[in-house]
């Protein structure tokens, strides 16, 4: 029963990852146009990273924009700060950002996680998902 019970768990984390990994504006929008719009995007603000910004749990609420275009010194914790006023997420929900299924620290710079994340399109993709911190 334990042997299937670890096997059970390991399929829904495996399952999970691959929700992570599937961006909604991928599926919606195919790599030639989004590689286009990267481009015209930091042909006109070179300063400027170019972001997706999506959800990948149920139980925090959906930002109300998706893109988002960010100067290259705004930390990982900044762009949280943001995130958390748009969505209007209550005190006692943490915030968690993934980038390429990793959990980045908060002290990174766009800029930085922008030259090693970057997808084949030119946006960085950061994912984010909510638990609630007092139960």
């Amino acid at each position: 029963m334990d042997l299937l019970l670890r096997t059970k768990r390991a399929y829904q984390r495996r399952e999970q990852n691959k929700k992570i990994s599937k961006s909604e504006f991928k599926s919606k929008h195919i790599l030639i146009d989004r590689q286009g719009e990267s481009r015209r995007i930091l042909e006109k603000y070179p300063d400027r990273i170019p972001v997706i910004c999506e959800r990948i749990s149920r139980n925090i609420p959906q930002v109300d924009r998706r893109k988002y275009l960010c100067p290259g010194d705004l930390s990982l914790s900044n762009f949280m700060h943001v995130l958390r006023k748009r969505i209007k997420l209550e005190p006692e929900k943490a915030l968690y950002l993934f980038i390429n299924n990793k959990l980045v620290p908060c002290s990174s710079v766009l800029a930085t996680l922008y030259d090693k994340e970057k997808s084949e399109d030119g946006f960085l993709y950061i994912n984010y998902a909510g638990e609630s911190t007092f139960g």
